[in-house]
């Protein structure tokens, strides 16, 4: 990890999180409202146990944090993570204050364009489903003669 101490190691792990597109759609999920990790899990593309992995990361992080409430795991933004890191980078000057409003809008942005994509992934399995096997005609006739044959009443 970082060379300067404790400061240092929770940025990296912060940034660390915060470079995956997955972690990413996690935390625009749960700018929501908080999240039980099995409703977290539903519309990403990846197995329960990824989703775990991913949220395991966000959680050392400090991202968010997980409780359970009976049998139910629940995911809940820590937003307040992230100030450090906003600090951290106006040190350098190229990054105006940490606005929450602003930060709620592009994360807002990112998770309809997730789910966006997640629709039109699910509608083109959907589209693919209803195609027939061997992709004939969907009435399950012959698309024509086979080769070398002719159809009634043509001549050859």
């Amino acid at each position: 990890m970082g060379q300067d101490g404790p400061v240092t190691e929770r940025l990296d792990r912060i940034f660390a999180a915060l470079a995956d597109p997955t972690r990413r759609a996690i935390l625009a999920m749960l700018l929501e409202d908080d999240m039980a990790v099995t409703d977290v899990a539903a519309p990403l593309p990846i197995s329960l146990a990824a989703v775990s992995k991913h949220l395991g990361v966000l959680a050392s992080a400090g991202l968010i944090s997980r409780d359970r409430r009976g049998r139910v795991i629940w995911c809940r933004l820590e937003p307040d993570a992230l100030r450090e890191a906003a600090v951290w980078m106006q040190a350098f000057g190229q990054v105006e204050p940490l606005e929450l409003d602003a930060f709620e809008r592009f994360v807002a942005a990112e998770l309809e364009a997730a789910r966006a994509a997640l629709e039109a992934e699910a509608a083109a399995e959907d589209a693919g489903a209803r195609e027939p096997a061997g992709g004939g005609p969907p009435d399950g006739g012959s698309v024509g003669p086979a080769p070398g044959r002719t159809n009634p009443g043509e001549q050859a």
